[in-house]
């Protein structure tokens, strides 16, 4: 079942909820519309520009999967009864990072941009991870990116850059930075 969680005022009609495994399987068309455009508008998300609508059903339901083990917590925005946005939680970490969790895939379909989706699900991700227990998240994104001005504009704190740690889309390297925020 998916959980109500409260709306972003900027967008008109949206929401937010908390995607059982069900759900997202339920969702995967949507799901998969929201990574190949982050793909497609050059998003350093973890796979390349010749990545499948199969390629990115398979991925969702992976996570779907991580959701139903309880290892990965799934939040989603919706705009007029559509998902516009998603972030993980990855919950499941080393017995000596109990208190630890990963933010991951923080997705903002492009024509959902700039009406507050990203504030939206940071702010429910930081409010579940502190529910589960958790007091510290990390994670990592594109040296440079629009994610990486967000992170920071939203009280992130960057630990430093790796050089060429991942590729873009197209795939030249790209640097990445750490960043966490304590709770």
């Amino acid at each position: 079942m998916s959980s109500p969680l409260p709306a972003a005022p900027q967008a008109s009609k949206p929401g937010l909820r908390r995607l059982s495994a069900e759900a997202a399987i339920a969702a995967l068309p949507e799901l998969a519309d929201i990574l190949l455009d982050c793909i497609e508008g050059g998003a350093s998300v973890g796979f390349m520009a010749d990545f499948s609508r199969d390629e990115a059903e398979a991925y969702w339901r992976d996570v779907a999967a991580g959701v139903a083990s309880g290892a990965t917590l799934l939040l989603a925005a919706e705009q007029d009864g559509r998902l516009a946005g998603t972030v993980q939680l990855g919950l499941k970490q080393p017995p000596n990072q109990p208190h630890r969790a990963d933010l991951k895939k923080l997705l903002v379909h492009r024509t959902a941009r700039g009406l507050g989706f990203a504030r939206l699900l940071l702010d429910a991700a930081e409010a579940e991870a502190g529910h589960a227990g958790k007091s510290l998240l990390v994670l990592d994104t594109a040296t440079g990116s629009p994610a990486e001005a967000i992170y920071a504009r939203l009280g992130w704190s960057p630990s430093g850059i790796i050089p060429n740690y991942a590729l873009w889309p197209d795939g030249r390297f790209c640097d990445t930075t750490i960043f966490y925020k304590a709770l």
